[in-house]
């Protein structure tokens, strides 16, 4: 397995945890009972996270990439390999 098969597993394991992570902690502003005028949106976040999010989401999916470098150089699932060119 070459470096760019692993940097793209774990850019798909980046995104799956981003989405994973995204919601949790936040209070939409229906939840709060903030009166949205000018046509917001009652289910947007009041306070998203977001670098805080990043910052999870990156040392989270590191951890999951390890276990699945670890599963796939141990062989329990093996990757197939593409023909020479």
């Amino acid at each position: 397995m070459g470096p760019m098969t692993m940097v793209a597993i774990y850019l798909v394991c980046w995104w799956t945890v981003l989405f994973a992570v995204l919601p949790l902690g936040t209070k939409t502003h229906a939840e709060m009972g903030i009166d949205l005028k000018d046509g917001g949106d009652p289910g947007a976040p009041v306070n998203p996270n977001l670098k805080r999010k990043f910052i999870t989401t990156t040392w989270v999916s590191a951890i999951v990439w390890l276990v699945v470098m670890v599963v796939v150089w141990s062989g329990v699932i093996p990757m197939p390999s593409a023909p020479p060119v």
